[in-house]
């Protein structure tokens, strides 16, 4: 491809040609982009193995609900793995890590990024299945048939980025792909577009509206009113509006740059700065699930307020409420968790 500006691949990864970058390209944005990169991925470490390990002591993945949001924030956390080396390179228009570690680095990222992708998508469906049916799909809604979801949901993801990620190589000093063509890297940017993003927001925006649509015709129906549906309609429409919002907010900007960038001409410099910051918004999503349990589950709050206060480390007129709070059951009433 015969560009002069900065693009990234499809599963997040910094395309660059050689003729943008320069040896002294260090400046005040690169330091500030840099120290944004590394906020970006601490606070999405921490916050995703706060969940993890939330779901693994106090839950122990035990409904369908956890396993998908354990299986979320796996792919989040490990997601933030490969922003220092992508931060790095960025930092200092250079890949230093050699060409089996870019090959690595690409397959990492892109298996996390689908994987939270999918299980996002997934967890819009049972969310549904929760809320309108739960007696006809509960067989379909066990851990067992969860964690068999999830598997699957890896092992797609692999397949489905491992004949990109292997286009990818450090022989140049810098890890970007192997552009065959023009009209191959359309190809790429349009399956992943379609696979990353389109398909699952659609199928994402289509569930939860269903869902906004029959919880209202419920209420609708009653005879008298009724505060807790009317209570229950309004809290679902804050987290559809919360997932929906962010997802689109976080990756849409990134996939527009994407396709921007096969006609980008003009003003190089300033649309490679702001594809990055692109890039960083699209991480900065794995941060985002955290923070929506913590603002939209009640569930997710007791389990944080139990870890981050526990009663031991307390003196007893700061001991924190840690009473035993059942997810399971929680799985099914609580329906601000994100999913």
């Amino acid at each position: 491809m015969d560009a002069s500006f900065k693009s990234d691949s499809d599963f997040n990864h910094t395309f660059v040609d050689e003729h943008f970058y320069f040896e002294d390209n260090i400046d005040g944005f690169g330091i500030t982009m840099a120290i944004l990169y590394l906020v970006v991925c601490i606070v999405g470490l921490a916050g995703n193995s706060l969940v993890i390990v939330a779901i693994l002591k106090l839950d122990k993945l035990s409904s369908s609900t956890t396993v998908y949001i354990f299986n979320l924030a796996l792919a989040d956390g490990l997601f933030m793995v490969g922003l220092p080396f992508i931060a790095s390179q960025n930092f200092q228009n250079q890949w230093m890590f050699g060409d089996v570690a870019c090959k690595a680095v690409m397959v990492l990222d892109g298996i996390n990024q689908f994987t939270s992708v999918f299980c996002l998508t997934v967890m819009s469906i049972d969310r549904y299945m929760a809320l309108v049916q739960p007696l006809r799909f509960a067989r379909w809604r066990t851990p067992r048939c969860a964690k068999i979801v999830s598997s699957f949901l890896w092992l797609f993801s692999l397949l489905t980025i491992l004949p990109m990620a292997l286009h990818f190589s450090a022989e140049r000093g810098l890890c970007i792909p192997d552009i065959v063509s023009d009209a191959w890297w359309l190809g790429v940017l349009s399956y992943t577009f379609v696979m990353g993003f389109a398909l699952p927001f659609a199928v994402m925006t289509a569930s939860y509206a269903a869902l906004l649509v029959t919880l209202r015709s419920q209420r609708l129906r009653t005879s008298t009113p009724n505060y807790e549906s009317h209570h229950l309609e309004r809290q679902v429409t804050k987290m559809v509006v919360a997932v929906v919002v962010v997802f689109g907010v976080c990756w849409l900007p990134f996939y527009t740059f994407n396709f921007c960038s096969l006609y980008q001409s003009g003003l190089v410099l300033t649309f490679a700065r702001a594809f990055e910051f692109m890039v960083l918004l699209s991480y900065s999503w794995s941060c985002a699930n955290p923070i929506l349990y913590a603002c939209l589950s009640d569930t997710f709050r007791k389990h944080f307020h139990t870890l981050l206060c526990p009663v031991a480390k307390s003196p007893p007129s700061m001991q924190c409420n840690t009473e035993r709070y059942d997810m399971n059951d929680a799985a099914e009433r609580d329906v601000t968790i994100p999913a």
